[in-house]
């Protein structure tokens, strides 16, 4: 017996857990018996996608065509051959789902998507993070566009100006957000011991989270409606009626001396709900530190707008 075979299973458990990466881990697998029984014991659990198939129609628009072919995605997978010997590299079209039946315990699951859902052109930035249970809980959205000179004052084009491009691409990332979470559904329904759920994108354009008590809502709801009557909406989530609180500026420097253009804020949520977090609160949480929260802090400080919008 070599040392390693005498640290206990918890350790190499948690060892498991902080490597979290799902190719890694299945690598892991054909190390020995002990590791390919320990293995789908691992409760925290990264599922990189490397690159999705191309999309049968070109008519489709752009913001759906990663999305619709997440499920197909072609994950490069080792696995242990029949007779649990060698490893193999295999191809496989396998869904997140069907790929995290491998895993007996997930708590905390992160997916991660090679790319973002909006075509943005060079210089623009639109961050956004939406919650979700069954539908959506409110969605924090921050767009700018990065300024090339500081003496330039022409801020009337796309982004940075008008009320109509700043609606636009409000719902062009709540499209997106739906049609994650949709996505989301087998896992969670499959999963319930699962406490946080996250897809994000490797671009960090946007993510989706789910909390454990969101994640049991969704599940409910799917338990209560049964699987042909959700199974029906074939690409995202509807979006419910929703207000949208938007803050603007049509120009801000920062602190290390750069401008931007444009800067404009909303945060999303559905009518007649009641906030548990308020909004200011919920946008400075929303993207972490640096100048995205610099930017944040400075737009609540502007007055803001009341918007509101059917469901869709």
């Amino acid at each position: 017996m070599d040392g390693f075979d005498r640290l206990p299973d918890c350790l190499i458990l948690l060892i498991f857990n902080s490597v979290s990466d799902i190719k890694t881990l299945i690598r892991c697998r054909s190390v020995s018996k002990r590791f390919n029984y320990l293995v789908p014991q691992t409760e925290t659990l990264l599922l990189t996608v490397d690159r999705v198939i191309s999309p049968e129609s070109d008519t489709e628009p752009v913001l759906f065509t990663l999305l619709k072919s997440l499920f197909k995605s072609i994950h490069e997978l080792f696995k242990p051959d029949e007779e649990g010997e060698k490893l193999k590299l295999t191809v496989t079209q396998n869904s997140p789902a069907q790929i995290l039946s491998r895993f007996d315990r997930i708590l905390e699951l992160q997916i991660e998507l090679p790319a973002g859902d909006l075509r943005l052109e060079k210089g623009v930035v639109i961050k956004w993070r939406a919650e979700f249970g069954r539908s959506l809980k409110s969605c924090v959205i921050l767009g700018y566009r990065l300024a090339s000179d500081s003496d330039d004052v022409n801020v009337g084009t796309d982004l940075a100006g008008g009320l109509k491009s700043r609606v636009v691409w409000t719902i062009s990332a709540l499209i997106a957000a739906s049609a994650r979470h949709y996505l989301l559904r087998d896992v969670v329904r499959q999963h319930t011991e699962m406490q946080r759920l996250v897809l994000k994108d490797k671009e960090e354009e946007g993510r989706v989270v789910m909390e454990r008590d969101e994640l049991r809502e969704c599940r409910d709801d799917m338990a209560a409606r049964g699987r042909d009557e959700w199974e029906w909406e074939a690409t995202r989530t509807v979006v419910p009626s929703v207000r949208m609180r938007m803050r603007h500026e049509p120009r801000m420097r920062l602190s290390d001396g750069s401008w931007i253009e444009g800067a404009t804020l909303v945060v999303v949520r559905p009518c007649g709900g009641g906030a548990d977090v308020e909004d200011a609160e919920l946008a400075l949480g929303a993207f972490g530190g640096g100048v995205y929260e610099e930017a944040v802090q400075l737009l609540l400080q502007s007055k803001s707008y009341m918007l509101e919008m059917n469901s869709f």
